[in-house]
């Protein structure tokens, strides 16, 4: 339930190799918890329930994570704010750098599609920014829209710029994240814009991850802040990523 909460879903052969158990108790258990009405069983594993059961302990990742590093984060989008020109359409990811992001982004005339329902409460009352919210199901612990959905929706839109986070980067270029429903998500925005800006503190250097989103050599953008690792800098602007350090 912990690793559900936290992430908003995980696979059986995910919490076998977490548990150290096989994978046929792992379905045993999942549908006991099913029956119960904790849990939501789907092909392979297993979601929190998006039926308004959970409760505050839930709101935590995200609050929690929003008051960490925030000088840097700020520091860091306010720079990604100056790769946007007026006019632009630009796609902003979840996490809470791009919701700092948004807050550099108001007054502008620019249009603003989102999975972020951060974003969308700071940009929701804003006349200058055309604001476009992709539909999905409702992640409250992460304030995202994820799911079959949210990845069609991203299917028809095209963007200028798309403004990503991760949980980390390795130093052999693999871009993470720890959260399966996102990485599908995370590739759809990259697909649909025309070039990947990626926001990413010091602190993801390597930062954490099980899941592979892109390498750097699919983005076009770096923007951290001092202290990130020179090593995986190099590699990011050998591979024609632009390195921006706030």
């Amino acid at each position: 339930m912990q690793r559900l909460r936290t992430d908003g879903a995980t696979s059986v052969d995910d919490l076998a190799r977490l548990l150290g158990v096989s994978s046929a108790t792992i379905r045993r258990d999942l549908q006991h918890l099913d029956e119960a009405g904790q849990i939501t069983r789907v092909h392979g594993g297993a979601i929190i329930p998006a039926d308004g059961s959970e409760d505050a302990d839930l709101q935590r990742p995200f609050a929690t994570v929003a008051a960490d590093e925030t000088s840097d984060k700020r520091a860091i989008a306010r720079l990604a704010a100056t790769v946007v020109s007026d006019g632009d359409v630009v796609l902003l990811d979840v996490g809470t750098t791009t919701q700092l992001l948004a807050k550099e982004l108001r007054g502008r005339r620019i249009t603003v599609m989102t999975t972020s329902l951060a974003v969308l409460d700071v940009l929701r009352d804003d006349p200058a920014v055309e604001l476009i919210l992709m539909g999905g199901w409702v992640r409250r612990a992460y304030h995202s829209l994820v799911g079959v959905l949210t990845e069609d929706a991203l299917r028809q839109v095209h963007a200028d710029l798309a403004f990503l986070g991760a949980s980390g980067i390795r130093r052999d270029g693999e871009v993470l994240d720890t959260t399966l429903v996102e990485v599908p998500v995370k590739r759809a925005l990259i697909e649909a814009s025309d070039r990947s800006v990626l926001l990413a503190d010091s602190h993801k250097f390597p930062g954490t991850g099980k899941l592979k989103v892109c390498g750097v050599a699919d983005l076009d953008v770096l923007v951290t802040n001092s202290g990130a690792d020179p090593e995986t800098l190099r590699l990011c602007a050998d591979s024609g990523v632009e390195v921006l350090t706030a």
